[in-house]
């Protein structure tokens, strides 16, 4: 069904436009590499959902992860921030169902969930 992410900037209560995004795979269950194999950016309501879009048998059962490049972010809004990007490493155990990583953000903390 595929992967999608939103993230909201807490501080501001307000969705994170225009922040870049990487998706990668681990490469086994305790990755010492990650292949990369995907890229996008928010939208201006800090979703993205196009990882899979052009290849849904892609989307397979493994270790994934998604770095978000929110230095960037905060440095286009003239706000310090204590991370230059933020990795959410995640499992996907049944990849018939569809799975949303949110990320919860503010200049000096994060949280992230698996949302629907």
């Amino acid at each position: 069904m595929g992967l999608s992410t939103h993230i909201l900037d807490t501080s501001r209560g307000k969705p994170a436009v225009n922040v870049a995004i990487t998706l990668y795979r681990g490469t086994s269950e305790v990755p010492k590499s990650w292949e990369e194999i995907g890229q996008g950016v928010t939208d201006n309501d800090g979703r993205y959902k196009g990882f899979f879009a052009d290849n849904p048998a892609g989307f397979t059962n493994g270790r994934y992860k998604l770095r978000f490049l929110v230095g960037q972010y905060y440095e286009t809004l003239k706000t310090d921030t204590l991370y230059p990007f933020v990795e959410i490493v995640f499992d996907i155990k049944d990849s018939s169902q569809h799975y949303h990583i949110p990320l919860l953000l503010n200049p000096f903390g994060y949280s992230t969930y698996r949302g629907s």
